[in-house]
């Protein structure tokens, strides 16, 4: 697995430096955006959305959570990376002559989604393993857009309050309308974009056909970019042209994709249970363990009954059982469906000797506990 291993610091490299630069852009942008009396208000505001809808991601994520580590960097990559590109692209692009409103409507929607889009593309170069199916690109796309309106809210927040969006005196009153326009009723605008970007990696992650592969990805991007440009311009052609759109496209959408992503997510059940049987059929894992893994709660009570039988050390050593078992059984649903990547064998492995060096050491919830 030494490729894994270069791959895995080659991102972190680059992502880490991208993340410093942006980080720096940004905290220049903002120090000019306002006092720091606003910002540090305006940033309380634009944090008010940003725990619910995570948690409503990391509640998609349960069956086979990503590495904490990835949808961090997911989170720092849309905060600073993409917003602070997106915004030298479109300063590049208002300097070549487009107007604002072009700017807003075709720019700015092209631009953030292709930043926010690269993180993905990462992920597929060098961290393609982290990447099981359809889920997992609408997790790591979420973080990415959560991250993107963040910085972009603090940044409008602020503007609202100094009046230095264009809009009016500024004060209270504005701060409270863009807070509530932004904030509560459309904290999901970037997240519900970008996801589309995901589902078009997780189709060409899951799909054998090449050229899905190839098209998925690109038509994801089309359909994020089209529906941030017709949200863009529903904010520039006042109230009731925005609650129009919002009404009959946004919400519904936004709607549409829970739905779907909700669907995804009772079916890892199904998906995990048949590989993982299949699995144990050729002995790479007692069948009398399944029981233990596909069911959330049932993994639940065997790290609490084996952290009760063997503390701490136990329950970790339960732990670490079951997300290589999930792994394996997410790698192996690939095998079946003929969509194995190319390391398969020897992930594959590397699992099935962690299982089998673990579990002589653990018991599931009326096993007999054993000894080193």
């Amino acid at each position: 697995m030494l490729g894994h291993r270069r791959d895995s610091v080659a991102f972190t490299v680059v992502v880490s430096v991208l993340v410093l630069l942006g980080a720096l852009l940004i905290a220049l942008v903002v120090a000019l955006s306002g006092a720091p009396s606003t910002l540090a208000l305006a940033a309380l505001l634009a944090a008010v959305p940003v725990g619910p809808v995570v948690g409503c991601l990391m509640w998609l994520d349960r069956y086979e959570p990503e590495p904490r580590s990835l949808l961090v960097a997911g989170l720092l990559w849309g905060a600073f990376v993409a917003t602070a590109a997106a915004l030298v692209f479109q300063g590049i692009g208002l300097v070549g002559g487009a107007s604002d409103r072009d700017a807003l409507e075709w720019l700015a929607p092209a631009t953030e989604e292709v930043t926010k889009g690269a993180f993905l593309v990462l992920l597929l170069w060098w961290r393609r393993h982290e990447l099981d199916g359809v889920l997992d690109g609408i997790v790591y796309a979420g973080m990415v857009g959560i991250g993107f309106a963040f910085t972009e809210n603090i940044l409008y927040l602020a503007a609202a309050y100094d009046g230095t969006d264009g809009l009016g005196p500024g004060g209270t009153t504005a701060l409270a309308g863009v807070f509530i326009m932004r904030c509560l009723v459309s904290p999901f605008a970037h997240p519900l974009f970008t996801a589309f970007i995901g589902i078009g990696v997780g189709l060409a992650i899951s799909s054998k056909p090449p050229v899905v592969r190839v098209l998925a990805p690109v038509a994801g991007l089309v359909v994020a970019v089209l529906l941030h440009a017709a949200w863009n311009s529903a904010t520039l052609n006042g109230t009731e042209h925005f609650f129009a759109v919002y009404g009959t496209l946004m919400f519904p959408v936004f709607l549409a994709v829970v739905a779907f992503a909700i669907y995804r997510h009772r079916s890892e059940r199904g998906l995990l249970a048949e590989a993982l049987a299949d699995a144990a059929a050729r002995g790479l894992l007692p069948e009398t363990d399944i029981a233990w893994l596909v069911d959330l709660r049932a993994r639940r009570h065997a790290r609490a009954w084996a952290r009760r039988q063997g503390g701490t050390p136990a329950e970790r050593a339960m732990r670490e059982y079951q997300a290589a078992a999930i792994e394996l059984g997410y790698l192996h649903h690939r095998y079946l469906r003929g969509t194995a990547p190319r390391d398969f064998s020897a992930r594959g492995h590397d699992h099935v000797v962690q299982l089998q060096s673990i579990r002589p050491y653990i018991s599931f919830p009326g096993q007999v506990v054993p000894t080193r």
